[in-house]
């Protein structure tokens, strides 16, 4: 795997409830960037093996991936693996780790897209700099979650 791109956010709410919130598709897609909209395939909650389809977009271009989950541990661990028909693309997690008074999450990603695709993926996707919009896109997400959690 290459070096993670990834970002932590300390949040005012217990872990169960951040973890609660990241494993709701619905609301995981509410508060990313390119995803759009995210719905199981394959279960209904998150366990693994669980498989769910992430849409994307960024600006006029839209894709669609498939995400396998690898990890879920309540309160401390999310993880899953994203695949574009039978190739990988890459791999999310979320940790959450308790605080005093809260939790920090962090949230990484690992890109395993093969080197022969990755210019093809930059003109699917408009995003030539993939390190770098995940980077932004994970600071805005882990934003939007300490927002969305802090609310209750």
């Amino acid at each position: 795997m290459t070096e993670p791109v990834s970002d932590s956010v300390t949040i005012a709410a217990d872990p169960q409830t951040v973890y609660a919130l990241i494993t709701d598709l619905p609301t995981l897609a509410s508060l990313a960037e390119e995803a759009y909209a995210m719905h199981w395939k394959k279960g209904s909650a998150a366990t693994p093996g669980a498989v769910f389809k992430g849409e994307n977009r960024n600006g006029s271009k839209s894709w669609a991936t498939t995400c396998t989950v690898t990890h879920a541990l309540p309160a401390q661990r999310f993880a899953f693996d994203v695949k574009a028909a039978v190739l990988p693309i890459a791999h999310w997690r979320y940790d959450i780790a308790a605080t005093d008074g809260g939790c920090t999450v962090t949230e990484s990603t690992w890109d395993r897209r093969p080197g022969w695709f990755k210019k093809v993926a930059g003109l699917a996707t408009g995003i030539s700099d993939r390190d770098g919009a995940n980077a932004e896109h994970i600071r805005l997400t882990l934003q939007r979650l300490k927002e969305r959690a802090e609310r209750g």
